[in-house]
């Protein structure tokens, strides 16, 4: 599909959410399970914050999808995630992969492979030093060595108008070797399932000034492909919905002289109050030639 048919699209795509309010299980970052279930919340989604391996096969039962978020990684929380990773390719949930870090240790990269190798994924989506991480272990060319920043970005992996071609290689040949809709985030978003590939330029850097931004972009597009059946159109709403929420809550910070926690609290509310006209009016989704 080109944009111009993906856009028209997206009405759908937002009201299915909204209408099934999908039941989207999170097992996720301590430092950002709050955000990620408001986020989830303001949307239209129904968030569910469970890890306990116990429970994982009444929990995914009755979910719409699954979020796996690496970020603050533990025994016992892997422990959850395998479980539910078993239980969501025994029911065919749909899974979205979070793989903070990737690269950052042996036990957060040994993690991410083994989820991936091991269990249906349909998306993944990482800011570009982590998808270049996994993409070196699937033997894709990343032409470059990578330097990992603990869970951030490295500065040379930052996507931009100079690199965009070389990324959207990568991204997109990650797509298709291992046959999931791949995400790279950051400030040009780049999303490919492997033929097309695709980038979306909304957003604000205040973003990166709160811890919670990725992990709440994930856990939306864990709603979506929870309440929609197309995963790539699924993913593209999610990652348009937060970059705009996150440029009108930039706007409103900046022409109020408020701050950080201020633009926390406000990409909340531009989340609950975003409509499919506001998306379609703002969207600047494009079509990557490779």
């Amino acid at each position: 599909m080109n944009s111009s048919e993906i856009l028209n699209k997206i009405p759908q795509t937002l009201k299915n959410l909204k209408e099934k309010n999908p039941l989207t299980q999170c097992i996720t970052n301590y430092v950002t399970v709050n955000d990620v279930a408001n986020g989830l919340l303001a949307i239209g989604a129904s968030p569910l914050m469970s890890e306990d391996p116990q429970e994982q096969k009444d929990i995914v039962n009755i979910n719409d999808s699954l979020v796996i978020n690496i970020g603050t990684l533990t025994k016992s929380q892997i422990e959850g995630m395998y479980a539910s990773l078993d239980e969501a390719d025994n029911l065919y949930k749909p899974v979205i992969f979070d793989p903070v870090g990737a690269g950052a240790s042996e036990l957060r990269t040994n993690t991410s492979v083994e989820i991936i190798n091991n269990y249906s994924i349909s998306v993944i989506r990482g800011n570009m030093s982590e998808i270049k991480i996994l993409a070196k272990e699937y033997n894709i060319d990343i032409e470059n060595e990578e330097t990992v920043k603990g869970v951030d970005v490295a500065p040379e992996d930052i996507i931009s108008k100079e690199n965009i071609k070389v990324n959207g290689r990568i991204v997109k040949e990650l797509a298709e070797k291992i046959n999931v809709v791949v995400m790279a985030s950051g400030h040009i978003d780049i999303i490919s399932d492997g033929k097309n590939v695709y980038t979306i330029k909304n957003g604000d850097p205040l973003m990166s000034r709160i811890t919670g931004s990725g992990c709440m972009l994930t856990g939306i597009i864990g709603g979506f492909i929870g309440s929609n059946d197309d995963i790539l159109l699924a993913t593209i709403t999610g990652a348009l919905s937060i970059g705009i929420a996150g440029e009108l809550s930039a706007e409103y910070i900046k022409n109020n002289a408020l701050g950080s926690g201020s633009f926390r609290t406000r990409l909340i509310d531009e989340l609950y109050k975003l409509n499919s006209e506001t998306l379609l009016k703002r969207a600047k989704l494009e079509n990557l030639e490779i």
